[in-house]
């Protein structure tokens, strides 16, 4: 599987396993005491920084959304700009995140 695969696979993991979740639930704490959708968010700002750089331009803050069911959303927008933009190993490093976000949520 190439890391373009791999890293497809990570983002439709972790968006169908996060999609149907309710606020209380992103709110919950993952066991670094961080609460899931400040996890998520800290994910998707990280693949948008590395979409800046693979673009040459400066990074720019992700939103912090009000309405935490959004994530997912941002997820897509920002795995799809990577996937677009992003190298092999951007790819690949995102997958290792994303798989390891997943992680935490379990």
């Amino acid at each position: 599987m190439t890391e373009e695969d791999q890293f497809g696979a990570a983002v439709r993991k972790l968006v169908g396993q996060v999609a149907h979740w309710t606020p209380p639930r992103w709110a919950a704490s993952s066991a670094s005491g961080r609460t899931r959708a400040e996890l998520m968010h800290d994910l998707v700002q990280w693949m948008a920084d590395r979409c800046a750089e693979a673009e040459g331009r400066p990074p720019l803050a992700v939103p912090r959304l009000d309405n935490d069911l959004a994530l997912p959303d941002q997820l897509t927008v920002v795995a799809a700009d990577l996937a677009r933009f992003g190298s092999e190993r951007d790819r690949a490093d995102a997958a290792e995140r994303i798989n390891a976000v997943r992680g935490a949520f379990a």
